[in-house]
């Protein structure tokens, strides 16, 4: 028990400061890793939790995916964020309306769950005992049963979404040689091949 408490004040103090420093740091790339600290910290917190389905996709998607992209797109931009700044007081607030619309649903959520705890008790799939199965496979087995179709029409939006992204962003310039299959099919041998007769002792 001494260990446990130890490892969650640890992964929890260091996740508290990484998120702080996310927003307190003045260098955008800082920011982006303390923000992976920040993920792997939390992933710490859910293992301890037996929750390792989500402490793996906080690693695999959020770390090794969004956070790296964050990272190389504010590396390779080079956004001069002193500039985004000066309009910060107009925004302010907006943003500080949308902040305690969200903070109100927050407190009211959870309120629901502490005052009305038998919602909890109206799931409609019950959750297997540990010790059979872990949360991986329960997960799996009721998302490739029973939420397939769900999870493939999830998976169709994301693939559009992705094409058209590379269509919108798409720009085709003059100077790069690029492929046109119909011409390559069309082609025949009058067209690919030139015959040419040289004289004996000369080149081409």
């Amino acid at each position: 028990m001494i260990l446990n408490a130890f490892f969650f004040y640890l992964f929890a103090g260091v996740l508290l400061a990484s998120a702080f420093m996310v927003i307190a740091s003045r260098n955008p790339v800082h920011s982006v890793l303390f923000l992976i600290l920040a993920f792997c910290n939390s992933a710490g917190l859910f293992i301890m939790l037996g929750a390792e389905y989500l402490a793996m996709l906080l690693i695999v998607v959020y770390v090794g995916a969004v956070a790296v992209l964050f990272l190389f797109v504010v590396m390779m931009l080079d956004v001069d964020f002193v500039e985004l700044r000066q309009g910060f007081l107009q925004y302010l607030p907006v943003g500080a309306l949308v902040g305690i619309v969200l903070l109100v649903e927050l407190f009211l959520g959870l309120g629901a769950w502490v005052i009305s705890p038998e919602v909890l008790k109206h799931g409609s799939e019950p959750i297997p005992p540990l010790t059979e199965v872990t949360n991986v496979e329960a997960i799996a087995s009721v998302l490739y049963t029973k939420y397939i179709f769900y999870f493939q029409v999830s998976g169709l939006v994301l693939l559009v979404a992705m094409v058209g992204a590379i269509v919108l962003t798409l720009r085709h310039k003059d100077y790069v040689r690029r492929q046109d299959i119909n011409v390559q099919v069309a082609r025949g041998p009058e067209t690919s091949i030139e015959v040419r007769k040289v004289e004996t002792g000369k080149g081409i």
